[in-house]
């Protein structure tokens, strides 16, 4: 059926959708009005396309949509589309895809998008990847994203994804965090060139990817501040250098001060030369993989007597202590690079349950700091 043109142009109409995205239509030989299949990002996108039908009228080579088209749009399609329209990280791209091919496609791939009821969203999510808590959330959670652009696009009155509380994930792996004397038994047994990357991922809570980046001008030892710019990733077997995976993880972080000489001595020996060398690099100045540390760090942790903490750990490690100082949940999100409170919520409740003696330790080390 006809629909409201807002742009008026020499051949076809483009209007804004209540999404934000933007829909085509034109005039085709036959007097009648047909909308572009699928709605488009930019307004850029669907000159382009309007352009290309225009192309294919003057060729004469234009056919109905309804006799080009037998089947109506599928979520396959659409999904597509909006995944290649999103200015997403390659890493979350890539991330999104292995969720539509591996979990979302099979059920619901060829389904037409408008035959997509809550039963069926029902009935798959009580089936799929039952032993993956943290993937089936994460496949519900695009469904419902997509669906929810249709809506805005107006390719369906509902949205069908309806289940509460489906986005959301219980914990797998419970994180109990390394004691002051683990931690110290841990830094020990580490080779002397990663024994930096385990201190500055513990008490300054730095994700792999940041440390992995980290550059002698990021460091600042006279005032004991890392500022987080950057982060390294490995997306489809390539390494990437990108930002913060959100815009808190940009942030300046202050160093403990019984870190700097720590690191005052790790650049003097193991860091690139030059003001942008790498912090931690790997042989030849590459960056450094996960498995190269992870085969020293899995030793480490079982000569700490914790075969069960994984590097990512440290960083929940770091929270909880700092949560024992009593930061507010202001400043731990910042100094962790969270965008929500939820995730530092986490960490302040386990500081409620520390025991007396990282309480204690944690004095000394003040004591010990202002003699």
């Amino acid at each position: 059926m006809p629909s409201k043109v807002r742009t008026k142009r020499s051949f076809g109409g483009i209007r804004k959708l209540p999404s934000g995205r933007y829909q085509a239509n034109y005039t085709a030989p036959d007097q009648v009005l047909y909308n572009a299949p699928w709605t488009f990002q930019t307004r850029g996108d669907a000159e382009a396309w309007l352009v290309d039908q225009r192309r294919t009228i003057s060729l004469g080579a234009w056919q109905p949509p309804t006799t080009a088209r037998a089947a109506p749009l599928t979520f396959g399609e659409y999904a597509d589309a909006w995944l290649r329209d999103r200015k997403l990280k390659d890493r979350t791209r890539s991330h999104y895809r292995q969720i539509l091919h591996g979990w979302l496609n099979p059920t619901f791939g060829d389904m037409a998008l408008k035959n997509i009821s809550p039963e069926s969203v029902r009935r798959w999510h009580a089936t799929v990847s039952p032993n993956k808590p943290t993937m089936r959330a994460h496949s519900y959670g695009l469904l419902r994203t997509i669906l929810s652009t249709a809506v805005g696009d107006q390719l369906i009155p509902v949205n069908p994804a309806t289940i509460r509380g489906a986005g959301n994930s219980t914990r797998v792996h419970r994180v109990k965090p390394a004691t002051l004397t683990e931690l110290e038994a841990l830094v020990a047994a580490m080779p002397a060139k990663y024994r930096a990357m385990v201190l500055l991922a513990s008490w300054c809570g730095m994700r792999f990817g940041e440390l992995a980046e980290l550059r002698r001008f990021d460091l600042n030892l006279r005032t004991g501040v890392i500022q987080v710019r950057r982060g390294v990733v490995r997306v489809d077997g390539r390494t990437l250098v990108t930002t913060p995976k959100s815009d808190a993880g940009v942030r300046d972080i202050a160093i403990p001060p019984h870190l700097v000489p720590v690191l005052k001595q790790h650049i003097e020996e193991h860091a690139e030369w030059g003001r942008d060398g790498l912090v931690f690099p790997a042989a030849g100045g590459k960056h450094l993989a996960p498995s190269t540390l992870y085969k020293s760090y899995y030793a480490a942790r079982e000569a700490a007597g914790r075969p069960d903490l994984r590097f990512h750990d440290l960083r929940h490690t770091g929270a909880v202590l700092a949560a024992s100082t009593g930061a507010t949940l202001a400043e731990l999100m910042g100094r962790l690079g969270h965008s929500t409170p939820a995730a530092a919520m986490r960490y302040q409740h386990a500081a409620q349950g520390r025991d007396a003696q990282i309480a204690a330790a944690l004095s000394a080390l003040v004591e010990g700091g202002a003699k």
